[in-house]
């Protein structure tokens, strides 16, 4: 089966074994290349994506995402840190959460079309805080994640970020 087009789960986060499971889509009037430049300058996600807060980088090369990167930041009001498991230029970003009472798997897949770009977003998660969390709030976290979409859409169809 081809994985072109789906996301690459790690071991951990197979969906199939996971109680939280979102994916969010959005079809995009903008490049990959402006997609992929938006979505990896993570410092930047706070003035497009109200969600996320205080994005501080553990390790790599500021303000970029990398293979390998480690960060910590706060969305749905919950300290996390990260690290950069899957990185494909202009096509596949993907990391790990882990937060008290939460791991968690994050994954954005970029596919050029004729106008421009498909994205898919799909996040899969475990522990208490995120059943919790899924039971008080059914569909917060598709609704954010769409917002997130929404807000990148805006971003890259405006051209890239700024030169640091």
């Amino acid at each position: 089966m081809s994985t072109q087009n789906e996301i690459l789960w790690p071991p951990d986060y197979n969906p199939a074994a996971c109680p939280i499971h979102v994916s969010n889509r959005l079809a995009m009037a903008a490049s990959p290349e402006a997609v992929w430049a938006w979505l990896i300058r993570a410092q930047l996600w706070p003035t497009w994506y109200p969600n996320s807060a205080d994005i501080q980088f553990l390790s790599g090369n500021p303000p970029d995402l990398a293979l390998d990167t480690r960060f910590r930041w706060k969305t749905f009001g919950v300290t996390i840190e990260s690290t950069v498991l899957e990185f494909v230029p202009y096509q596949r970003l993907g990391w790990d959460a882990h937060g008290s009472g939460l791991e968690a798997y994050h994954a954005w897949l970029i596919q050029k079309t004729e106008g421009g770009c498909n994205v898919l977003t799909e996040e899969v998660q475990h522990g208490g805080l995120a059943r919790l969390s899924r039971g008080l709030r059914p569909n917060h976290m598709e609704g954010k994640h769409q917002l997130w979409l929404e807000g990148l859409q805006k971003k890259a169809t405006a051209g890239l970020p700024p030169v640091p």
